[in-house]
């Protein structure tokens, strides 16, 4: 079942701002509480908001890449101080490239993961309201490349289901028939991409879009409510990065494994982490509640 989704409804700024942070956090911190912070709560985030089908985008795509970037860094990567073993050609397997193999690993389930999110928060209207008078081109380039994958999967399979009603589907006929219909769906697949881009295109041109002046309709309206989330996740950003200069969120793994301790200063960092990525989650669990209630009352 998919929920429905409140931290949606803040303006576009609050949301962009929000996935910007998490993304640039997530990628640069390496901490392994941070680490274990930003794919819990990505992967709880993106179970909300898509239900079992990102349940099952997590267990069929995501946790193989995520053993297969775990196995192959120690086998690439030989640094680190505490042999473990050795390979037929006697290379060294070390203990701080395995880790540092799952924690990377980690990392890159975790961006994907709120990438996932980000697609599903930051409609293609929302990036055009925020960066559409900035850079009118770029921001309808970046809009139409982010909406490509969703719509052209949903294309495919109506192109598919309409090939296999005449029996032109790619689990027709022998493996020559199956390769030349494959063929047949991929042509069929570029030449809508093409023809959809150059109608997106023609279509923002007969509107003036990108014209010095031109104004534009919107429903966003900058609230007290998104005022009060723009105060937390400022509060979040000076915080966080206050104890990433100081080194409260700092952790190497070569050559030997050495991070922050766990002192109430560092701690303070992580739990600021914390709750800066479980905020849509907080959000949408006060909103629940508060559906709840009303609706008990009724």
């Amino acid at each position: 079942m998919v929920n429905r989704d409140a931290f949606s409804g803040y303006h576009p700024l609050v949301n962009f701002l929000y996935f910007a942070l998490v993304l640039v956090f997530g990628m640069c911190f390496m901490h392994p509480v941070c680490l274990v912070i930003s794919l819990g709560s990505a992967t709880a985030y993106n179970l909300y908001l898509k239900g079992r089908k990102g349940l099952l985008f997590s267990l069929r795509f995501l946790l193989p890449m995520m053993l297969l970037a775990a196995i192959l860094n120690p086998a690439f990567n030989h640094e680190g101080v505490t042999i473990l073993a050795y390979t037929p050609n006697d290379n060294p397997i070390t203990l701080e490239s395995l880790i540092y193999g799952v924690a990377s690993a980690a990392m890159l389930v975790s961006v994907v993961q709120w990438f996932s999110c980000y697609n599903e928060v930051m409609t293609s209207d929302k990036f055009v309201y925020l960066f559409g008078r900035i850079i009118p081109a770029l921001s309808l380039v970046l809009s139409m490349t982010l909406r490509f994958v969703p719509k052209f999967n949903s294309q495919l399979k109506i192109v598919r289901t309409a090939q296999r009603c005449i029996g032109r589907d790619v689990s027709n006929g022998s493996v020559l028939q199956r390769m030349k219909h494959g063929i047949t769906i991929l042509s069929i697949m570029v030449t809508w991409s093409l023809e959809n881009a150059i109608e997106t295109a023609d279509s923002m041109r007969s509107r003036g879009y990108g014209l010095p002046g031109r104004s534009a309709f919107s429903i966003y309206r900058f609230d007290s409510r998104d005022q009060y989330a723009m105060l937390w996740l400022g509060f979040c950003l000076w915080y966080i990065v206050f104890g990433w200069i100081s080194g409260g969120l700092e952790y190497r793994y070569y050559p030997s494994i050495r991070g922050a301790g766990f002192a109430p200063f560092p701690v303070s960092f992580l739990l600021v982490y914390l709750a800066l990525c479980l905020t849509p989650l907080i959000l949408n669990r006060r909103e629940d509640a508060k559906w709840k209630r009303l609706k008990s009352g009724i």
